[in-house]
């Protein structure tokens, strides 16, 4: 008889933790067997009969502790430690000097040649210039911390290029194990829209300690661009595991849907989800903020007269106990843009009161937006999107989400001329 107990993860990865395969008394034996869970996973136990004659396996009494039943302590590791957003410095990331200083940590006005970090649009990102590197083929190297063995990881980033004719490889993903004498490539860029900020995902797990590398890579002096690099984040588990209910009151990302939003109206002139860029050229986003790739709601200001409005108005949500953090992206591009408004609306109240606002053109980037409030009684958020005065005022809002307790940051904002005159800001609409 051999009895086996395995651990099974969500993508169907085993595990063996411990084996008995021998025969054993007819009494009663304790089996203990440490082990950890960071993230979900099944415990299987397995008895295979290693002859004809067969046998019996009674089993009972099966329990679980928070704690190991040696003496020993878990391995602490913290993914916090692999991930950056870059806003201060390069956290735990190096890079390895000797191929020259392929990643350089900029903060640039978004333009249409260059745009804003993913973080929040003003903040700071990776950029590498291969071609000003030392080494033939042009390659910049950037090091993640050493990360355990045997843990399922799941890497999430994000990346733009410019100006590359040929995108493929420009920008790969190696695991390097601790010695670096094993590299294994586990992803690469393929063809993308240029300038868009892409998001990546990455499932892996190594028996061995690791480190990621992002290697950034030019075939030749002419073939050659640049690769901007933002939000790192490693998380234990896969990235592809059941989506796990979101806190009260949530977020939305408008992947799938509107959420729980109601559109008002709900026709031509009111809030679209839409992917890909919007039709008129010279305004609203190039992709959403999620992904690069994925849904965003915008207002099409060629279907729109000057001064209409469009709302987008969030679900009943229950009164806060003390301060809420509301944050979402907004893009606000075109020399016409008009306003954005935010909304608070209390229940059995017809008064909406104007928590934030923001009017003109700000940049060609996503923008991070955050309001802390608080109210003590149901309520509602509404989003109001108002046409300006031409069809380059496409304005556009994703990734809405709640948080309680007061906002960990202030906005930054970009003071920019809206276009207009000074009478159009004293317009009550």
């Amino acid at each position: 008889i051999v009895f086996t107990v395995y651990t099974r993860d969500v993508n169907g990865f085993y595990e063996e933790l411990w084996k008995a395969d021998r025969p054993t008394s007819n009494d009663w034996l304790l089996g203990e067997v440490d082990f950890s869970a960071p993230y979900p996973m099944e415990v299987i136990f397995e008895v295979a009969f290693s002859s004809a004659k067969g046998g019996y396996l009674a089993l009972d009494d099966i329990s679980f502790s928070p704690v190991f039943c040696s003496n020993q302590t878990a391995t602490s590791f913290s993914p916090l430690q692999a991930s950056c957003t870059f806003e201060d410095n390069f956290c735990h990331f190096y890079q390895d000097y000797k191929d020259g200083p392929g990643w350089s940590r900029i903060k640039v006005k978004p333009n249409a040649y260059r745009p804003g970090d993913h973080t929040t649009g003003t903040g700071f990102y990776l950029l590498a210039n291969t071609k000003f590197t030392s080494q033939p083929g042009y390659i910049g190297r950037l090091y993640s911390p050493t990360l355990p063995e045997n843990l399922q990881y799941c890497l999430r980033f994000y990346y733009a290029l410019f100006g590359f004719f040929k995108m493929r490889d420009s920008l790969a993903v190696y695991i390097f194990e601790e010695n670096h004498i094993v590299q294994e490539k586990i992803w690469s860029v393929s063809e993308i829209p240029q300038r868009v900020w892409t998001q990546a995902e990455i499932t892996f797990r190594k028996p061995m300690p690791c480190k990621v590398v992002f290697l950034s890579w030019c075939r030749n002096f002419w073939d050659c661009g640049i690769v901007a690099l933002d939000d790192i984040s490693v998380n234990l588990g896969s990235c592809h595991s059941a989506d796990i209910p979101p806190d009260f009151p949530g977020e939305c990302t408008f992947e799938k849907n509107e959420c729980a939003f109601t559109l008002q109206p709900r026709n031509r002139h009111g809030w679209h989800r839409r992917r890909s860029p919007t039709p008129t050229s010279y305004t609203g986003p190039t992709g959403d903020h999620t992904t690069g790739v994925g849904h965003y709601m915008y207002i099409e200001a060629s279907n729109m007269i000057y001064g209409q409005k469009a709302q987008l108005i969030s679900r009943l949500l229950r009164k806060t106990f003390g301060n809420q953090c509301l944050i979402f992206f907004y893009h606000m591009y075109g020399r016409g843009t008009g306003l954005l408004n935010v909304y608070l609306k209390m229940h059995g109240s017809k008064k909406e009161i104007l928590i934030w606002r923001r009017r003109g053109e700000q940049s060609i980037s996503w923008l991070r937006g955050l309001i802390e409030y608080t109210c003590d009684k149901s309520h509602q958020i509404i989003f109001e999107a108002i046409r300006g005065i031409s069809i380059r005022s496409d304005i556009a809002i994703d990734d809405i989400s709640f948080q309680r307790g007061p906002c960990k940051e202030m906005e930054e904002t970009i003071l920019q001329s809206s276009g207009y005159s000074a009478d159009f800001n004293e317009i009550e609409y």
